[in-house]
């Protein structure tokens, strides 16, 4: 199997390249925005057509949920553009396309956990752009998987897990969102479910395409998310000290963007068809010296 990953050096990609690495049955051209630019359609047709990738996996993003308030352009450039020209290309060769989304889809005011069929509703410009991403990509290429996932944290860059490890070496106390809940999702179990989802492709050929829901359980708010990191971390012998965490309200912590109050995604169409369990963040929380050092 040959795969063509792009965002390589995100957290998801990070993980994608780690894991790829160690088999021996599969190809990859890992690549990153310094070396394609995906919202470049000549760019992506050369190293695409060169490759001749049976999937190509679409890890890049801008993730910036309140910078792209202000960065329109931008966030339409890579979140839309470049997923079409990315879906395109894999048409022309005729490869499948598995294109990651995100839970900003939804208008976060449901009761329950989403469906894949729910209505979509973006808030923001973030969530806004990634929903036109995933009408480009299907419009794009009929073997397309888009699966949406929620709270992705890793070892690698940016994230909750990493920040809350930060603050805690230099407070004693913070106050962390309560009412907004939903599943903390490891980047590594991701990348183990597109590499699976493509396996499936390449070797049945018979994958129901379309979109899938992918995230942790169980289900919690981020003050939640807060004390099991926390706890974990005292385990570990991380911390030295316990660490206050106060329940607040989301209109506590005024942010640019408007963030979901609900992002709990249903994950059984992705477990009826392809197997594929849930993340397991708790597991994922044993090892914290990887998100330190």
């Amino acid at each position: 199997m040959k795969l063509l990953i792009t965002g390589s050096l995100g957290q998801v990609g990070s993980c994608l390249v780690e894991q790829l690495s160690s088999m021996n049955d599969v190809e990859f051209l890992a690549l990153d925005r310094d070396e394609l630019d995906i919202t470049n359609m000549n760019q992506v047709n050369d190293q695409v057509i060169s490759f001749k990738p049976d999937a190509i996996i679409n890890a890049a993003a801008h993730t910036a949920v309140d910078r792209a308030e202000e960065e329109v352009e931008l966030s339409y450039a890579i979140n839309r553009d470049g997923p079409a020209n990315l879906a395109k290309a894999a048409s022309k060769v005729g490869a499948a396309m598995l294109h990651i989304s995100t839970d900003y889809v939804f208008a976060g005011d449901k009761d329950g956990e989403y469906l894949e069929s729910d209505e979509t509703g973006p808030q923001g410009v973030y969530g806004e752009s990634k929903l036109a991403g995933e009408i480009a990509v299907a419009e794009a290429c009929y073997s397309h998987i888009i699966l949406r996932t929620a709270w992705v944290f890793s070892e690698h860059g940016n994230n909750f897990v990493k920040s809350m490890l930060r603050l805690a070496e230099s407070r004693d106390e913070l106050g962390i969102v309560a009412d907004q809940f939903g599943g903390p999702t490891y980047a590594g179990d991701i990348a183990k479910a597109l590499i699976n989802i493509a396996k499936a492709i390449v070797n049945e050929n018979n994958v129901g395409f379309g979109v899938y829901h992918y995230s942790g359980m169980p289900h919690v708010s981020w003050c939640d998310f807060a004390n099991s990191i926390f706890d974990d971390a005292i385990k570990q012998s991380l911390l030295t000290k316990n660490i206050t965490v106060n329940p607040i309200v989301t209109s506590d912590y005024p942010t640019p963007a408007k963030r979901p109050s609900n992002s709990k995604l249903n994950c059984e169409k992705i477990n009826n068809l392809f197997g594929i369990e849930p993340s397991n963040w708790k597991l994922a929380l044993k090892n914290l010296k990887e998100y330190v050092s």
